[in-house]
């Protein structure tokens, strides 16, 4: 089992994960009843899209010899209506100045991130840009 989860009441969920015990907290977003004190479960998704690209690509810096550390994130999740979903997922990359690789590396890195298991996972339906700023 990967996780246990408590819906702890208005519309709010612990989820634990078994192998280590951290634990998320997720809450309903505001326009829709919920407290938005915590990230909803759709920023859940847009978050596991940014964290699986850059944890992919680290993998294979590692097998490279680079070092990615230092590479911030940020995520813009758009969603649309009839039904409610996620319609959009904009993720920017962005690296080092200190980092120069060579074109060759950017595009074995890129290519990485563009086949993580979670942008394989996400329906075909949900647009997902991810762009990357060395």
């Amino acid at each position: 089992m990967t996780a246990s989860v408590v819906y702890e009441g208005q519309l709010r969920c612990k989820a634990t994960h078994v192998q280590s015990g951290s634990t998320i907290e997720t809450d309903a977003p505001t326009d829709n009843r919920g407290k938005g004190e915590r990230f909803s479960p759709t920023d859940m998704v847009c978050v596991a899209l940014g964290t699986c690209a850059i944890t992919t690509m680290g993998i294979k810096a590692q097998d490279m010899d680079i070092e990615l550390a230092g590479t911030t994130i940020d995520i813009q999740k758009h969603m649309v209506s009839d039904p409610r979903r996620i319609g959009k997922i904009d993720v920017i990359l962005r690296f080092p100045k200190t980092l120069n690789l060579s074109e060759k590396d950017q595009t074995i890195l890129e290519r990485i991130g563009n086949n993580c298991p979670v942008f394989k996972s996400l329906s075909p339906d949900v647009q997902m840009n991810l762009v990357y700023e060395w």
